[in-house]
């Protein structure tokens, strides 16, 4: 893959992490029981996040080792084939903990990459 398709994919992985946090935001974790369509809303940006970290080539996965790379395309994999057995507890600890992190690390690969 070329550093473009790279960039291109980084920019989604970032734009679906900002739209799921933004989501987030206002919610309580129990809204994740009782808002449906925003559950499955975020369930899908996770998705797509997941599934845009398998495109990115390993040579640039390989140059940023601090991101969880494996561990995004893991979550994804599981969203995916374990879907009817998704912790919402770790759902909700990933929108609220772990994806503040990787908006930030998105956005220093794509400042200091261009």
């Amino acid at each position: 893959m070329s550093h473009r398709d790279d960039e291109t994919t980084m920019r989604e992985m970032l734009d679906h992490t900002v739209e799921a946090m933004s989501l987030v935001s206002p919610l309580a974790r129990d809204d994740l029981d009782s808002q449906r369509v925003v559950y499955l809303a975020l369930l899908q940006l996770c998705q797509v996040i997941g599934e845009a970290a398998t495109r990115l080539s390993q040579e640039i996965r390989d140059a940023h080792p601090h991101v969880p790379w494996r561990e995004i395309i893991a979550f994804r994999n599981r969203l995916i084939h374990g879907y009817d057995t998704i912790d919402r507890d770790i759902l909700w600890a990933i929108l609220t903990a772990d994806f503040p992190k990787l908006r930030a690390e998105l956005e220093a690969i794509l400042t200091t990459d261009n």
